[in-house]
């Protein structure tokens, strides 16, 4: 018998209820009387106590729910050893309450905070395994995270109805997408949409570039385009500033986000009505892709495997289409930008994406 202990931290994302539910029931198939132990919202469940004994039926019927029954919060990694009351942390109280739950492992769904969180834990001596989810596609070590595909093929819908707007109006529209650091989500939605011009962290722009492959499609008869850009894309001169001066200089400058910068250089440049559009958190809403609720079966019953077999302070991963794992030191805090040379911005360029650089 083991008793185990499962929570989702950080943004919410397709899937995490499928990966869920691929946990909970294998390890009901695989370990006669295992206990399941649901913390209600993510580390901050932990750190109050908050949290209850699941049922067999509390994880029938979510395969394809989206949200995460466990609901989640967001706690800052950097705080976690801040004293919170006179003598105690954060991190204190979680070891404590783990304990005092009599739990034989914690298996956790998150994010990159989350997986620095979770290998603090393990360092601490707690049973950890780690499930990789982000919209962002960014946690380190694996191909995919859950919530990625679904987050492209929304992008990817979306797009195509920006697009008949566009040429309705004869506009360029700027979509922007969530990617603070790095630019895979709107690599993938770019691609998928076939946007004339990808933005990204990875690659700083030059406005000039931009607006050249615009002109050319307007001097080959299709007086309209759609850019996607990154929240976290920054110009060529804006390259070697630190992120919070860049904000502050683009604020006094009248721009709150790169979109709306974007878009008046292209307008105010090519005399093309340029508007923007932000799908925002809609990308981490709903149902997950049938590709999701595959990925995440797959994740789950992985995972919960791993437990079965006292493997912990490990995270589970895809490699070359393999279902596997790394170990969280490995994996936490490490960057997981695109590389320049990654296929799909090969395919990119050489179907006429322009990258601005």
């Amino acid at each position: 018998m083991k008793r185990v202990g499962i929570l989702t931290s950080g943004g919410d994302c397709p899937g995490l209820n499928s990966a869920i539910r691929g946990v909970a029931k294998t390890l009901y198939r695989r370990i006669p009387g295992a206990e399941i132990v649901g913390i209600v919202g993510g580390y901050t469940g932990l750190i109050e106590k908050d949290c209850r004994v699941m049922r067999p039926e509390d994880f029938y019927d979510i395969l394809t729910l989206g949200g995460t029954i466990l609901h989640t919060t967001r706690q800052r990694f950097k705080t976690m050893r801040d004293e919170d009351e006179p003598g105690h942390n954060k991190l204190d109280k979680i070891v404590r309450n783990y304990k005092e739950l009599g739990l034989d492992c914690l298996c956790t769904l998150g994010g990159n905070g989350t997986h620095k969180t979770a290998d603090l834990l393990a360092s601490e001596g707690l049973n950890i395994v780690a499930l990789p989810k982000t919209i962002d596609n960014d946690v380190w070590g694996t191909d995919e995270t859950f919530g990625f595909h679904t987050a492209v093929e929304l992008g990817a819908g979306i797009v195509d109805r920006v697009y008949t707007t566009a040429e309705s109006h004869s506009r360029v529209i700027v979509v922007e997408v969530m990617g603070n650091k790095f630019g895979w989500l709107a690599l993938a939605t770019g691609v998928a949409s076939g946007a004339e011009a990808i933005v990204i962290p990875e690659i700083p722009y030059h406005i000039q570039k931009i607006n050249e492959a615009i002109v050319n499609r307007v001097n080959a008869g299709r007086a309209y385009s759609v850019v996607i850009v990154a929240e976290g894309a920054c110009s060529a001169e804006e390259a070697g500033i630190k992120r919070k001066e860049r904000m502050i200089k683009r604020a006094e400058e009248g721009f709150l986000t790169v979109s709306a910068k974007l878009s008046k250089e292209i307008q105010a440049d090519t005399g093309i009505e340029t508007r923007t559009m932000t799908p925002g958190y809609y990308l981490r809403g709903g149902s997950p892709s049938a590709y999701d609720r595959i990925l995440t079966t797959q994740f789950g019953a992985y995972a919960a495997e791993l437990i079965c077999h006292d493997v912990y302070g490990v995270t589970v991963a895809k490699k070359d289409g393999i279902i596997t794992h790394n170990r969280l030191a490995d994996v936490a805090g490490k960057p997981k930008p695109i590389p320049l040379r990654h296929p799909l911005i090969a395919a990119a360029r050489d179907t006429g994406i322009s990258f601005a650089d």
